[in-house]
């Protein structure tokens, strides 16, 4: 498992020592770990306040690039001190298939906040869902008038004034030359460099390369047929080649198809950093190998038992943990007591995640009470220039304090109790055995898991959460044991 390490230090009262002394223990803690570290991002003397740290963003730039499946910070508070912030960047590095973990925190201080993340993170997927429909109601009524909706046009055509498609008279005849070409036996790449040095560029405004014809070869357009999701509208638009010439180009692809590459599948280990050793206390983490009958097996392994450090803990199958894991806390945790317990917990993390906001509001509660005072003072006929320029002083800092706060609303919304319970209820109609159901129900409750020989402890992510289940009760409700024989592959 490879993972990066992130580091910062703020100006206020830390030092470089600081840095050297996170990364120390970042790497101790990837060693314990079996973790392999391939880098470091340094930020110095910013805070976590703001989200503009350039080492930070690069990270988050190049966590696409699937180099790394961890980040190791020395605290979560070194990611950022902002709930919103932590939520949006977590989120895009969990879809970039990264996680973070704290090298000082297993169990992470407030863990109610994971939950609250979580929620801010799918509320704000509903709504851009949400908002994707209504945009996809009207695209949808585009296309059954054959109008364009959005994007660059395709090769050899342009939108025209009532968001057609017309023929673009400088690219369609480049067009029909790649049809041709190819039909007649040309190759590819021939036909890229010819127009890469007549200095035609594809839709994207970039070179052409051999898989950019691809999609222009495929394309139906170019017969007439207007396409949009599951609208077809022939003889709709202007065609650039003939059924023919098209059939040809067809017939010639089909001959010259091969397999194509089989591509490495991403597993994906739902409790990786969650998933601990009652014995020695490492992480466990993902393994797979392929048994003599060729079928593919995926377990977790302790990172002290894989790298010979005295540990024995025995490997666990990958879909019966993980199911285990999911059963056993959506039983547990979507219950309606609890979850009221979860949603009073959640309201009250929201006002702490801005501790500005209550110094805000008694603030503005002073100033409120200094004009009255002072139009009480008015009305008894106490009215001077002092008086009025203290006013007109209160009336701006009011006015200043009104858009703090409101700014500070906005940025982060707060949700009702009602709303909370609510959203947490949708879970409780999942499917066991569904992908993202399972990951859903271990990020948001799930803190972490660690395994005994004879019983599971689970830690979820609100106060006192916690819960031993014993090896006896997991055999008679799933029919299976830890006492598996060895995984039929060598590891």
């Amino acid at each position: 498992m490879n993972g990066i390490i992130y580091a910062r230090y703020s100006s206020d009262n830390q030092r470089e020592e600081s840095i050297e002394g996170q990364i120390r223990e970042c790497k101790e803690y990837a060693e314990r770990n079996g973790i392999k570290v391939i880098g470091t991002y340094i930020d110095r003397a910013l805070s976590a306040k703001t989200d503009n740290r350039p080492e930070f963003q690069r990270m988050i730039k190049e966590s696409s690039k699937g180099l790394f499946e961890l980040v190791i910070v020395w605290k979560l508070d070194r990611f950022a001190r902002n709930r919103y912030d932590s939520a949006h960047y977590k989120s895009i590095l969990r879809k970039n298939g990264v996680k973070v973990v704290s090298a000082k925190e297993v169990i992470s201080e407030g863990p109610e906040g994971i939950i609250l993340e979580s929620m801010l993170e799918g509320l704000a997927e509903y709504y851009s869902v949400e908002l994707s429909v209504k945009v996809k109601r009207g695209q949808a009524e585009n296309a059954l008038k054959a109008k364009y909706n959005g994007g660059p046009a395709p090769l050899g055509y342009m939108v025209g004034k009532d968001h057609k498609l017309e023929i673009n008279p400088i690219t369609a005849p480049f067009v029909t030359e790649a049809f041709t070409r190819y039909a007649n036996g040309e190759k590819i790449k021939d036909i890229a460099e010819s127009f890469n040095q007549q200095g035609l560029r594809t839709r994207q405004n970039t070179l052409f390369r051999i898989n950019s014809f691809d999609s222009v070869f495929r394309n139906r357009a170019y017969l007439g047929e207007y396409k949009y999701g599951d609208v077809v509208i022939p003889d709709s638009i202007p065609a650039i080649v003939s059924e023919e010439l098209f059939d040809r180009v067809q017939d010639r692809k089909a001959k010259n198809k091969r397999a194509p590459a089989r591509t490495k599948a991403l597993i994906d280990y739902l409790l990786t950093t969650k998933l601990f050793c009652g014995e020695c206390g490492r992480m466990f983490a993902g393994e797979s190998g392929t048994s003599h009958t060729g079928k593919k097996h995926h377990y977790y392994k302790c990172s002290g038992t894989k790298k010979k450090l005295g540990c024995h803990s025995k490997m666990l199958k990958k879909d019966w943990l993980e199911n285990i894991v999911v059963t056993i806390t959506a039983n547990r945790v979507l219950q309606d007591e609890i979850i009221d317990r979860i949603a009073d917990k959640l309201v009250l993390v929201q006002e702490e995640n801005n501790p500005l906001l209550p110094s805000m509001r008694q603030q503005l509660n002073d100033v409120n009470k200094g004009i009255q005072n002072l139009l009480n003072a008015i009305q008894q006929g106490l009215f001077n220039t002092s008086a009025k320029l203290r006013m007109d002083e209160l009336e701006a800092q009011k006015e200043d304090l009104e858009a703090s706060i409101l700014q500070a609303e906005l940025a982060q919304p707060k949700y009702t109790k009602e709303q909370i319970v609510l959203w947490i209820s949708r879970l409780k109609n999942g499917a066991v055995n569904d992908l993202d159901y399972q990951r859903k129900i271990i990020d948001i409750f799930v803190n972490s898991v660690r395994v005994f020989e004879d019983r599971m402890l689970f830690i979820y992510n609100y106060r006192d959460g916690t819960e031993t289940v014993t090896t006896a009760d997991i055999k008679t409700a799933f029919g299976l044991d830890f006492s598996g024989s060895r995984p039929p592959f060598d590891v």
